[in-house]
């Protein structure tokens, strides 16, 4: 396997924790379906590019809220309210769904608004980002296999 299909899925996860929908899957399904794909490999490089990402997301409402309206910036004020909504009748474990498309990046963002420690969004985050991305591989192993 080469270093540059692990970059590739690398920055299509942490692209999709920040800016672009769904990328990350389909990049990590392409990459499984190589000859000298290494599942272990893909899933780590995935899923450290979306935790990263959602770090992005975190240090954004953290510091960088007063931005919320400019064009670039990955979450809608609408999606941020929902997520703190919900953050706020669930708590932290709601950072297990953070990968979840349309609510996923808000949650993150809430949680960095909302002060959680940078620990508890870091284990949170990357259970469950993990989570999918095992999952994603185990399934394409089952249906490819």
């Amino acid at each position: 396997m080469t270093a540059g299909l692990l970059f590739s899925v690398f920055s299509a996860a942490f692209l999709s924790a920040t800016l672009l929908v769904g990328v990350s899957e389909a990049a990590l399904v392409v990459a499984a379906t190589q000859p000298d794909a290494w599942p272990f490999g893909l899933f780590v490089a995935a899923t450290a590019g979306n935790v990263l990402g959602a770090v992005v997301n975190f240090a954004l409402g953290r510091t960088l809220l007063r931005f919320e309206h400019r064009r670039w910036f990955p979450v809608s004020p609408a999606n941020r309210r929902k997520a703190e909504a919900l953050f706020g009748l669930y708590g932290r474990p709601v950072l297990l769904f953070s990968w979840l498309p349309m609510i996923g990046d808000p949650l993150t963002l809430a949680a960095g608004l909302l002060r959680t420690p940078f620990a508890i969004f870091l284990v949170y985050v990357t259970l469950g980002k993990a989570a999918r991305y095992a999952v994603l591989l185990w399934a394409w192993d089952a249906i490819a296999g």
